[in-house]
């Protein structure tokens, strides 16, 4: 697991949560700093005010797993695809932190579709919607022309290629 971590996005990620709910970023270990998921809950209720209603504070882990539960549904009413989510224990027992990473940039992505956020972003900016309109005359002219994929290839087959065993299919007796 630790071989799919990728330092450099997790110092990113951890910039960005922290440039969000304006505060220093702590010299920890990411799996340290967001464990607990009060951090987590911090940043969604800054992206989507009262999006978390309540922050559990102190060391009970079902408290702190929690926090990362109601992270993780925001996140996911916020916009994340159900693709990007991680589970609970992935963070909490620190099994999948590589994942965790992911979330948080898809997180950041979908910073860019609400307009109601003037904030910083994380990552790239989505792709845009780029549709095009062709006239009938412009759709009449592309019918014309023969793709190499229909089957004109000059003059180039597969007649006379026979290396290796052939297949044969047997009926039975």
């Amino acid at each position: 697991m630790a071989g799919k971590r990728d330092p450099q996005m997790e110092k990113e990620a951890l910039e960005w949560i922290f440039q969000v709910v304006g505060e220093p970023v702590p010299n920890d270990e990411f799996g340290n700093i967001l464990k607990d998921g009060q951090v987590l809950c911090r940043l969604m209720n800054k992206l989507s005010p009262g999006a978390i209603a309540k922050i559990n504070s102190g060391s009970i882990q079902f408290k702190m797993m929690e926090n990362i539960n109601n992270f993780s549904s925001s996140a996911r009413a916020y916009g994340v695809s159900i693709q990007d989510l991680f589970q609970t224990a992935d963070l909490f027992e620190k099994k999948d932190l590589a994942v965790v990473c992911n979330m948080i940039h898809s997180l950041g992505r979908q910073t860019y579709v609400h307009p109601e956020w003037q904030g910083p972003y994380l990552g790239p900016r989505p792709a845009e919607e780029n549709k095009r309109e062709f006239t009938d005359e412009q759709l009449a002219a592309s019918k014309t022309v023969i793709g190499l994929q229909a089957g004109n290839n000059k003059g180039a087959s597969q007649a006379g290629m026979n290396e290796g065993a052939q297949r044969r299919v047997i009926i039975g007796k």
